[in-house]
């Protein structure tokens, strides 16, 4: 059985959000919302877009190691430095077994939660063997110009042209949670023999994490198509996004956000779009005709406390900053694509440490129509801040 998902918000001048009726579904369990979402006591912070960085080619990850200085994969192969406001010529790193014919390549970067002793990086990135493609995960030291140390700390997860995922990011538990897609090979997703297709967690070496539900398996949860998005909330729940049908193997649209819990079957390619199926979970939230979203972020509020708690994602297809809210019992309450960000394919989107937020174009991945000085990175900060 179909339910729909139907959200429909208007924006007061208030403050006040007014959702109409429409359903959400735990597969299997539709549930009829009907919420009024009141933020009028929250305090509401104007923004101004302003642009970071330019020249850069498919950044797919950013992460700041300071207030001054982050690190941006390019897709093609390269580590980039922005320190100071400047985009440094030289990168920090290029590997060169890294495949980007298509939608591979260096894709998500993370920090060590101890980084600022330990200094660790990770990457993942697509590489080919023989008429196999795979993905790799590395870990790396930096050394502020240089790397030192390269390991690998899991590898041969099974990747292709399409559908290779992968988002990398360390959780509130300080284990390692990998977003992994099903390879162009929907029925690794339920494969649980198989890392395609899933959310692994693994130590800071990559070996499978204690409490992990499955024996001696990385594997947190399954039937994923290709997320590409992980963060967690305040309150430590984890949430991803993730890219829908592209015709080929189902109707298009489709995309996804969807609440993880551990050892969870998120249900492709058994179902998706709104189709229920007992023993699966539904997303939150599914958009049809199809945004691509291609990160994911729960903002803290540090700066713009109308935001605090939603959930933002770049959206490739649908050329925007995606923001979502969620009201009583943790359905979601509205949502927006932001007017202020028109600047075509948007991947990344992350906090920086004083609350800002940062995102990248995606216009060079030969799906977009670049503009002058694309690819860029550019952020959000209070109309106030000088």
């Amino acid at each position: 059985m179909r339910w729909a998902i139907v959200l429909v918000m208007v924006i007061a001048a208030a403050g006040t959000w007014y959702l109409f009726p429409g359903v959400r579904t735990e597969r299997g369990v539709p549930q009829v919302i009907e919420e009024r979402i009141d933020t009028s006591e929250r305090e509401s912070v104007g923004f101004r877009v302003e642009e970071v960085a330019r020249g850069l080619v498919v950044p797919w990850s950013i992460v700041f190691t300071s207030s001054e200085r982050m690190l941006v994969s390019e897709r093609p192969g390269r580590i980039r430095i922005i320190e100071g406001g400047n985009l440094l010529r030289e990168p920090l790193h290029t590997f060169p077994q890294v495949s980007s014919i298509a939608e591979e390549g260096l894709m998500s970067l993370a920090l060590h939660p101890d980084y600022a002793s330990n200094r660790f990086v990770y990457a993942v990135y697509a590489y080919a063997s023989g008429d196999e493609m795979y993905d790799r995960v590395v870990r790396f030291r930096d050394d502020g110009t240089s790397i030192s140390g390269l390991t690998t700390v899991l590898d041969r997860i099974p990747a292709a042209r399409y559908h290779a995922g992968a988002r990398l990011a360390f959780g509130p538990d300080g284990m390692l949670y990998i977003s992994t897609g099903d390879a162009t090979d929907r029925n690794l997703a339920q494969d649980l023999d198989s890392l395609a297709g899933k959310i692994l967690r693994v130590n800071d070496d990559g070996s499978p994490a204690a409490g992990n539900p499955f024996p001696n398996s990385a594997i947190w949860s399954y039937g994923h198509r290709n997320p590409q998005g992980l963060a967690w909330d305040a309150a430590g729940t984890l949430y991803s996004t993730e890219h829908g049908p592209s015709t080929f193997d189902g109707p298009p649209g489709g995309d996804e956000v969807n609440r993880i819990k551990k050892g969870a079957n998120y249900g492709w390619p058994l179902v998706s779009h709104d189709e229920t199926r007992e023993g699966t979970i539904a997303p939150l939230i599914q958009f049809t005709p199809a945004e691509a979203p291609g990160s994911a972020l729960v903002y803290s509020g540090k700066l713009f406390p109308q935001f605090e708690g939603d959930l933002f994602f770049g959206a490739l297809i649908g050329e925007g900053l995606m923001r979502i809210s969620f009201g009583p019992g943790d359905a979601v309450a509205g949502y927006e694509k932001l007017a202020e960000v028109d600047l075509g394919r948007i991947r990344e989107v992350t906090e920086a440490p004083d609350g800002s937020i940062y995102f990248s174009t995606s216009n060079r991945d030969g799906r977009g129509d670049p503009a002058e000085g694309d690819d860029r990175i550019f952020r959000l900060v209070p109309e106030t801040l000088e």
